[in-house]
C-alpha cells in the first residue's frame, strides 16, 4: 500500500438548487462547454489571418451552428451509449432510452452526432464541410476538459486500482482500494493538452489546409483516450472486450479503446489529405 493516499474531495453533484429545480455539475459542464466553444469559435472566425481567405461561417451564423451541434451531441451521445455500452439493457427496457437524467452518454456517439449536425449546417449554408469541422475541432477540448472534471466531481468513471501510487484516491461506491483519478488524467490529456496542441496547429496555419485541424484532433484524441483507458476501470456492464488486465499497464481492450481506433485512422486520413491543399 502507498504511504500516502489523497482524500477524495467530496463535492455535491448538484451545483445549484433552485426550489424543485436542481442544476448538476455534469449538465452545467455541457452548457458551459458549448457556450465556451461558441465564444472561442467566434474569435477564430473573426481572425482573417488564420484562414488565408478560405470560406468559413460568419460570427453571426455561429448561433445556428451551435443549435446543430447541441442537438447532435445530445442525440448522438445518448444513442451512442445505448448502442455501444448497454444495448442489452435498453432492448429489454426501451423506455429507458429517453431517461437521460439517469445518466449515460458516449463521447464517440456525441462526436458522430455533432459531425452529422455540422455537415447539415455546412450544406445548408454552402460552406466547405472540412473547414466547418476544423473550426469545431479546435474548440471541442474545452467541453472535454469540463466534462471530465464533472465526471470527477460526480465520482464516476473512476480509475483502476493503484495500490502503489501515492496520488491514488478511494472513490465513493468504488470499494476500499485506492484508484487512479483517471478522470483528471483525461481532463489533462483530452482537454488541456489537446487544446494546446490544436491551438499551435491553428496558429501555424492549420485552417488554411482544410481537414488538418480536424485530423489532428482525431489522432490526438484517439491516442489520449487509448492511453487513458489503461488507467480507467472498464464499464461494469461490458468489462474488457478482449484480454484481461491485472494492472494499469497490462492487457485488456475496452470499448473506449476500440471506438478510438477508427477515430485515429480517420484523423490520419484527413491529415494526409490536407497536405494536398494549397495554402
Amino acid at each position: 500500500m502507498p504511504t500516502f493516499v489523497l482524500a477524495f474531495p467530496v463535492i455535491d453533484p448538484v451545483a445549484l438548487q433552485l426550489g424543485p429545480l436542481s442544476i448538476k455539475w455534469y449538465g452545467l459542464a455541457y452548457v458551459v462547454g458549448l457556450l465556451g466553444g461558441w465564444w472561442y469559435a467566434r474569435r477564430l472566425v473573426s481572425n482573417d489571418s488564420l484562414w488565408g481567405g478560405r470560406a468559413r461561417p460568419k460570427a453571426e451564423e455561429l448561433d445556428d451552428m451551435l443549435l446543430f451541434v447541441t442537438f447532435g451531441v445530445v442525440l448522438g451521445g445518448r444513442l451512442g451509449f445505448v448502442l455501444f455500452y448497454d444495448l442489452e439493457r435498453y432492448l429489454a427496457r426501451p423506455q429507458d432510452i429517453f431517461a437521460i437524467w439517469q445518466g449515460g452518454m458516449s463521447f464517440h456517439g456525441g462526436l458522430i452526432g455533432a459531425a452529422t449536425g455540422l455537415w447539415l449546417f455546412a450544406r445548408r449554408r454552402g460552406y466547405p464541410a472540412l473547414s466547418v469541422f476544423d473550426l469545431n475541432a479546435a474548440v471541442v477540448p474545452i467541453g472535454l476538459f469540463l466534462g471530465r472534471i464533472a465526471n470527477f466531481i460526480n465520482a464516476e468513471l473512476w480509475g483502476r486500482p493503484a495500490p502503489d501510487v501515492s496520488w491514488a484516491m478511494v472513490f465513493p461506491n468504488a470499494g476500499p482500494l485506492p484508484r487512479h483519478p483517471s478522470q483528471l488524467y483525461e481532463a489533462f490529456a483530452e482537454g488541456l493538452l489537446l487544446f494546446v496542441l490544436l491551438t499551435i496547429v491553428v496558429r501555424l496555419g492549420g485552417f488554411k489546409k482544410p481537414g488538418l485541424v480536424a485530423g489532428v484532433f482525431g489522432m490526438g484524441y484517439g491516442v489520449a483516450r487509448i492511453v487513458c483507458e489503461f488507467f480507467r476501470e472498464p464499464d461494469p456492464q461490458l468489462g474488457f472486450l478482449f484480454g484481461r488486465s491485472v494492472n494499469a499497464l497490462s492487457g485488456g481492450i475496452t470499448m473506449g479503446m476500440l471506438l478510438s481506433l477508427p477515430l485515429f485512422f480517420a484523423g490520419l486520413f484527413l491529415v494526409l489529405r490536407s497536405r494536398r491543399a494549397v495554402a
